[in-house]
């Protein structure tokens, strides 16, 4: 499970870098290219989608560092009490719902894909909507196995997943 984890930390890491630099330096590029008068179509639909799919990826990345919204609460509280075991307990809880939901929530994105796909528009590169709007049970169905894999990890007493649960870092 850990190298589960590391795998996908590291493939959304690499990729979370490519998006951006690839963002930065198409929109850079393409202020400049306006200078000359020169407008490639395709640049602004690509890096709108590529900031969609880094939004994803820093999801993947937040998740498995545990810097993703929460409100913690309730482990506050426990941890100034030094009710240790049930802070972990809530940890679990909160692993397990966030993937259940992000499992209704892949399902509803995958039905969101397959009715653009019946419905898609080129966007660019001759790239129908359908495939681009992809990008959202992909990203979905990557923070929610990333959650899963926490989840199972927690109850590895070597596992990077309890430390650290509820501190602020």
């Amino acid at each position: 499970m850990k190298k589960i984890d590391y795998g996908i930390d590291r493939f959304a890491s690499i990729f979370l870098v490519i998006c951006v630099l690839a963002v930065l330096f198409l929109s850079s590029g393409a202020i400049m290219l306006r200078w000359f008068h020169i407008n490639l179509y395709w640049i602004d639909p690509f890096v709108r989608h590529t900031v969609f799919l880094s939004a994803f990826l820093g999801g993947v990345v937040a998740t498995g560092r545990s810097n993703h919204i929460a409100i913690d609460l309730i482990s506050k509280l426990l941890e100034l009490r030094q009710k240790e075991q049930a802070r972990i307990i809530i940890h679990r809880i909160v692993l397990l719902a966030s993937s259940l939901i992000l499992l209704w929530l892949f399902k509803a994105s995958l039905d969101f894909m397959i009715i653009e796909m019946e419905f898609s528009k080129i966007e660019f590169w001759g790239i129908g909507s359908g495939y681009l709007v992809g990008i959202i049970p992909f990203g979905v169905a990557l923070i929610g196995i990333r959650f899963f894999v926490l989840f199972l990890l927690s109850f590895d007493k070597d596992a990077p997943a309890l430390h650290g649960v509820g501190e602020i870092k």
